[in-house]
């Protein structure tokens, strides 16, 4: 199983177009502390690809990593589709902007697919440009990421939802039910036997999240901000981050206490850019290092 990392930060991307934050200030002094909207590519098997969120930055993540351009024949391409682990508009905009497919498959929950459609309504905006094929991203055992590989029973990276919350989407506050708006992705590949956890939001640690997290060998997770306060600190929030939906990384019940005693190599996405960790000097990388965990950065590769 081969992972590509698009992008490691929260909606707004570092920086944000109308914030002069410490954190975005630097990225604009600093290029290479730029960090695009969290997004991830995983190789389904040879030649097709799907991304994980469809970000407003999709074009430029693309451009970015040569294993997703098209070619050889013009409009050939190995993006075969893409999986939504939520409805937030950071992560769904991006759909728009693959509308010169010939088509596009999308795997989603049933509400974050009902968000989409009919708050958003991508479907019948798109319908003229593109054939949009929906397949729903199941909780409840594991299925092909790609459907119609043609490869041996047993092979392809398989994929399982693990719900995470019932946070919807500003537009669809009023939506009903308490579905499986935001989920964790579990990624495995039964060939090598690696498997990952992709989990870029988090708003509780449940016990099926820890356990999936426990038998994993890479775990990519909501890092959005350091500690609690920090929304309220900087004047972005009345609210804290737990309020707004993302567990803090430190602190009492932040993730850091949870993911050192995991045996898999943790690495932490979807950083805000008030959060301290998006300048590289800044202390609180060595306090996760102690720990044994990291940060994961635009465009690393991980194998397993």
């Amino acid at each position: 199983m081969l992972l590509q990392v698009l992008g490691t930060a929260a909606g707004g991307g570092v920086p944000q177009w109308n914030c002069a934050c410490p954190g975005c200030s630097g990225a604009r002094a600093h290029p290479g502390r730029r960090r695009r909207h969290a997004s991830l590519a995983v190789r389904a098997d040879e030649g097709r690809w799907y991304l994980v969120n469809a970000t407003p930055d999709i074009g430029d993540q693309i451009e970015a990593h040569p294993v997703l351009h098209p070619g050889p024949r013009p409009r050939q391409t190995p993006v075969a589709g893409v999986v939504l682990t939520d409805a937030e508009l950071d992560h769904t905009l991006g759909i728009g902007r693959l509308r010169e497919a010939d088509g596009l498959e999308i795997l989603a929950t049933a509400p974050v697919r009902e968000a989409v459609e009919g708050r958003l309504r991508l479907g019948a905006v798109l319908t003229p440009y593109t054939d949009l094929t929906w397949r729903e991203l199941r909780c409840r055992g594991a299925q092909p990421l790609h459907a119609d590989t043609g490869l041996p029973p047993g092979s392809g990276v398989w994929i399982s939802a693990v719900p995470v919350s019932g946070k919807r989407p500003r537009y669809a506050a009023d939506a009903p039910g308490d579905g499986a708006w935001v989920v964790a992705l579990r990624l495995y590949d039964p060939v090598t036997g690696g498997t990952a956890l992709y989990a870029p939001a988090v708003a509780a640690w449940s016990d099926e999240l820890h356990r999936v997290a426990a038998e994993a060998d890479c775990v990519i997770v909501d890092g959005t901000f350091w500690d609690d306060e920090e929304p309220c600190r900087t004047g972005i929030s009345a609210r804290t981050a737990t309020g707004m939906g993302h567990l803090p990384i430190d602190g009492p019940g932040g993730t850091a206490g949870i993911l050192a005693t995991l045996s898999a190599r943790c690495l932490y996405t979807h950083l805000n850019n008030t959060n301290p960790l998006v300048d590289p000097a800044a202390p609180q990388h060595k306090r996760l290092a102690r720990l044994g965990l990291g940060v994961a950065e635009d465009g690393m590769v991980i194998e397993l």
